[in-house]
């Protein structure tokens, strides 16, 4: 069953991409002092039916609002590894009622790699216990 699936049926989706912040995460000293710039995307799987039936923001997920909080989780307190400022995103969204399920990437475009690379990339699934 899909994230977020429900009675059988997948929940819809809501995906914010490519949210850039400056942030101090690594386990090397430089990255703790210059800091790098992050590159988060989410999926939030809920239904959203019932604010689309009485186009009403209250009942589903202000995506903006959403953005200002997980950039505020980046540029906050770091922490050693991507794998745990992604489980901090993830419970950033999950603190949102209406989400079910969520998936949380977290890029890692200038990690301290001496070869040729595009991107390092974790990317989490985590849903309601």
């Amino acid at each position: 069953m899909p994230p977020g699936a429900s009675g059988g049926r997948a929940a819809d989706r809501i995906s914010l991409r490519g949210l850039r912040v400056r942030g101090r995460h690594g386990v090397l000293a430089a990255e703790r002092e210059l800091g790098q710039e992050f590159v988060v995307d989410v999926t939030l799987f809920l239904d959203t039916a019932p604010a689309a039936a009485g186009d009403d923001l209250t009942r589903t997920v202000h995506y903006g609002e959403l953005a200002e909080d997980l950039a505020r989780v980046v540029a906050g307190e770091p922490v050693d590894l991507i794998e745990t400022l992604a489980q901090r995103l993830a419970d950033v969204c999950l603190s949102r009622e209406l989400v079910q399920a969520a998936e949380v990437s977290v890029h890692k475009p200038a990690a301290p790699i001496p070869l040729p690379f595009d991107d390092v990339i974790v990317t989490i699934t985590r849903s309601r216990a």
